[in-house]
């Protein structure tokens, strides 16, 4: 039994020395410290529109995202995104561990067009699109077509509470919008990759 566990363990060492790094090596990424060497405007990036992407190999999701916030919390390099109520991609995220937030290149914004302005409720967006799904070692979604693709864990999530609104800014933007009050999910970027 100690020798067919040794045999194993062998074959099992041979098979890593031949497997990429990770797959997104295989699909054009270059892993990046993105504490480092994220380059972006910070105020502007999020502005300039995103994709959320979250699920698993059964089924996943994505949407486009224009709010969000980098930095530091809790000694981490932290990500946090804003995602509505009544998105679908919320019933993904509130079930998950990890989240990818990717960039598109300018000559694909068609992608972040149609990403934000349909449901995945309705059918397959991104088969829709022709764009090919990866995953990272997690298991989590992404899109091979990324120019970036950045992976985090979610340390935290909850919905934003109107009681604590300080300003009219909050009051006035949920007085009339359907899609409901944004839950919050700030992650740790565990990962980074870029092209």
């Amino acid at each position: 039994m100690r020798q067919k566990k040794m045999i194993i363990a062998a074959l099992a060492a041979m098979l890593m020395a031949v497997t990429p790094a990770c797959a997104q090596e295989e699909n054009g990424f270059k892993k990046f410290n993105v504490r480092e060497d994220f380059t972006e405007n910070g105020f502007q990036w999020f502005h300039d529109a995103e994709l959320l992407a979250v699920g698993d190999k059964e089924k996943s999701n994505a949407m486009t995202i224009g709010w969000g916030g980098i930095g530091t919390l809790w000694g981490r390099t932290a990500l946090t995104v804003y995602v509505a109520e009544k998105r679908y991609t919320k019933e993904f995220l509130d079930k998950a561990e990890y989240f990818t937030v990717m960039a598109f290149d300018v000559e694909q914004s068609k992608v972040l067009n149609y990403m934000g302005t349909k449901s995945g409720r309705d059918g397959d967006k991104a088969q829709a699109l022709g764009l090919h799904t990866a995953y990272t070692a997690n298991g989590t979604p992404y899109y091979t077509e990324a120019a970036m693709v950045i992976e985090c864990k979610i340390m935290y999530a909850a919905p934003f509470d109107p009681q604590h609104f300080k300003s009219d800014v909050p009051k006035k933007m949920y007085a009339n919008f359907p899609a409901g009050i944004h839950s919050m999910y700030i992650g740790e970027a565990t990962s980074a990759w870029k092209k």
